[in-house]
């Protein structure tokens, strides 16, 4: 399965908040999207309520089955309670970190921005948007890169959110990536438990 490119609106409607964030469009509605959304009102089973949850998150970060499924092994053989370090893990992905900083609009555009080379760490050009930060780590627009109107659009428009684990200078652009954030620092509406449950299966 390819990276989902559709309507976000529908996709936001699916799962009854706006995922992507503020969207004109959404209407929250009892029903599922589609012609014929209106007239299914069977109820979901335990699995499909996980199920659901698990396909927010991939769609929320824009990740596909085995990357999710591989960052999962990962969480779970760490210490600590293991949806929660999914989401930490998540969270300290280099094209989300890019999007919290406010230099893209949302992490699809963070992502092409570093899969383009516009993003550097710790002064060196990284274009992995998995790439996972440590504490401490350096978050920049490449110089030649600062003059991009998408990069300066986005500051202009998105509104500034205060991390207590990031750091930025938006004249500079750049920023540091203090630590990994708590759950409790995590603002999305995730259900992690309902997805440790179903591959727990």
């Amino acid at each position: 399965m390819a990276r989902y490119i559709g309507p976000k609106t529908k996709i936001a409607r699916k799962f009854g908040e706006p995922i992507y964030g503020p969207d004109k469009n959404f209407e929250k509605k009892n029903y599922p999207p589609g012609q014929h959304g209106n007239n299914r009102r069977r109820k979901t089973s335990e699995y499909g309520t996980q199920l659901k949850e698990k396909q927010k998150v991939k769609y929320l970060y824009g990740l596909l089955e085995k990357q999710f499924r591989n960052l999962f092994e990962k969480a779970n053989s760490h210490h600590g309670i293991t949806g929660e370090v999914l989401l930490i893990l998540l969270e300290s992905r280099l094209d989300n970190v890019v999007y919290r900083m406010g230099l893209a609009p949302s992490r699809a555009a963070a992502r092409q921005l570093v899969s383009h080379r516009h993003i550097t760490v710790d002064g060196a050009v990284v274009d992995i948007p998995s790439y996972s930060l440590k504490a401490g780590q350096i978050v920049g627009v490449r110089e030649k890169s600062k003059s991009l109107e998408s990069i300066n659009t986005s500051l202009l428009n998105t509104s500034v959110h205060k991390y207590s684990w990031l750091e930025f200078d938006k004249t500079g652009m750049v920023g540091k990536f203090l630590n990994a954030p708590e759950r409790s620092e995590i603002p999305e509406n995730i259900k992690e438990q309902l997805i440790v449950e179903l591959y727990s299966k």
